[in-house]
């Protein structure tokens, strides 16, 4: 629920963001364009091809600009200051692509102050956006809500600081754990050995770790490695920490110097691409695809009893357990069923899958050879919980049977519809070589990535390959 509410801000986060770029030209047509107002009347009404390729490229290379300068990254640790160099950066490159496009475009009838109007308002409006949003995320937070679990690692004295610090600015929305140390104290966790298995079985948005460098290299080495094999972010409290890893960003709590280490390298141009993509891809296959699914849902009412859907709690993005909606193809009493046919599991690793399997019902099983009981999963995308490609969501049975640590960073990114596993044989590829594909898509994705998968997935289901 938290993913999806942020997913959904974020997004409308970044409209508002493009909404004032397009006012703060409208000013500076307006009061510094070519026949100010009466220009603006015949670019809205009277649009030539030119006028609308100048546009387009406008905002578009706008939403790429201001997704790469990081402007939509959690800035729970930023000064209002770093909030205000990152907007002047912002600013300086829009109105340098905005001079580029004039210039591309040979108007040269715009004053010079058309560019300062542009600048000084979009900074103004952009910058005010900010500082409201800190304001109302600093009275959410008051309020116990938009928090992030965090776990501290060390309870001495650097420990106990960051902990002090948490509690005296809960506007930061952070919500403490507990510690993890092999030394006595309050709210300990367990010890420093146990740290992976208390990363696997909690709810951890965020690790800082905060031991003596010198006495504990080796051992802040192994944690950092252990967070980032499971995906959850590590913060470093520390003046330096020299660890290999891709995404380093350096922050501040109050006045303790802390290092971010990313586990995922999508950018948030990337991140904001992906998102929009299964956004409006779910929306376009829904409107689609709607009297389909009707047709089926109508089918499943008259060929077995029960609902038409099968709500299932699956595990999603850093662990967080949703609602997943699929076509019924089994009996009402399946998971009951399930309990009773465990030894007929077909399937290694822990999955669960049986090729003739007594529970799916007639009609199910062509919806299943089709996989098209799987398109409601198209509703869990606008929720927020899923993507159209991604590491399948587990069910709770199958995470609980997880015997590798390693297998934990697929949680580190949102599960999705389809995957590499989807068009590789899905049952009859390995457990093990099921996760490795679902690191590989996510040490590698790119929106041409998301494409290709989505393609080969259709002749993937009309074949029906491995499915069961």
């Amino acid at each position: 629920m938290k993913e999806r509410i942020r997913a959904s801000l974020v997004f409308v986060y970044k409209l508002l963001d493009l909404t004032c770029l397009a006012l703060a030209l409208w000013l500076a047509f307006y009061y510094g364009g070519p026949d100010g107002f009466d220009y603006i009347i015949r670019a809205v009404y009277l649009p030539t091809l030119d006028s609308s390729i100048f546009l387009a490229g406008v905002l578009g290379s706008w939403a790429f600009i201001l997704s790469s300068f990081w402007l939509y990254r959690s800035k729970r640790l930023a000064s209002w200051q770093d909030e205000l160099i990152d907007v002047l950066r912002a600013v300086i490159f829009c109105s340098l692509i905005l001079a580029t496009l004039i210039f591309l475009a040979e108007w040269r009838i715009f004053p010079k102050r058309f560019l300062l109007m542009f600048a000084v308002s979009s900074f103004v409006f952009l910058f005010s956006i900010r500082l409201f949003k800190r304001n109302l995320l600093k009275q959410v937070r008051l309020r116990g809500r938009n928090l992030r679990s965090v776990v501290v690692i060390g309870a001495g004295e650097r420990g106990q600081k960051i902990v002090k610090l948490i509690k005296e600015t809960p506007e930061i929305g952070y919500h403490f754990a507990g510690y993890v140390d092999d030394i006595e104290a309050p709210g300990i966790l367990g010890n420093l050995s146990e740290i992976p298995q208390i990363l696997a079985e909690n709810v951890i948005d965020e690790v800082i770790i905060c031991l003596p460098i010198k006495t504990f290299y080796d051992r802040m080495e192994l944690i950092a490695k252990t967070a980032e094999e499971q995906g959850i972010t590590v913060r470093i409290h520390s003046d330096l920490f020299n660890l290999k890893l891709a995404r380093a960003v350096p922050g501040e709590l109050g006045e303790a110097p802390i290092l971010s280490l990313y586990t995922t390298n999508l950018s948030e141009w990337q991140m904001f691409s992906k998102n929009s993509f299964d956004f409006l891809g779910a929306t376009c296959l829904l409107l689609l695809l709607a009297p389909l699914m009707l047709i089926i849902a109508v089918l499943i009412k008259l060929t077995s009893p029960g609902p038409v859907l099968f709500i299932q709690e699956r595990v999603g993005l850093n662990k967080r357990r949703f609602k997943m909606f699929k076509f019924r193809t089994m009996s009402v009493d399946a998971d009951e069923q399930q309990k009773k046919l465990e030894e007929l599991n077909e399937a290694n690793g822990p999955v669960f899958k049986i090729k003739n399997d007594p529970r799916v019902t007639n009609f199910g099983k062509w919806l299943r050879k089709t996989s098209l009981d799987e398109l409601p999963q198209l509703f869990n995308i606008l929720l927020g919980d899923l993507s159209l490609v991604g590491p399948r969501p587990l069910p709770e049975r199958d995470f609980q049977k997880f015997n590798q640590l390693w297998f934990n960073r697929r949680f580190s990114v949102k599960p999705g519809i389809t995957c590499i596993w989807q068009i590789s044989g899905r049952s009859e590829t390995s457990f093990d070589k099921w996760i490795l594909q679902d690191l590989e898509y996510i040490d590698k994705w790119s929106l041409g990535l998301d494409l290709k998968i989505l393609f080969k997935t259709i002749p993937a289901v009309v074949r029906g390959t491995g499915a069961m």
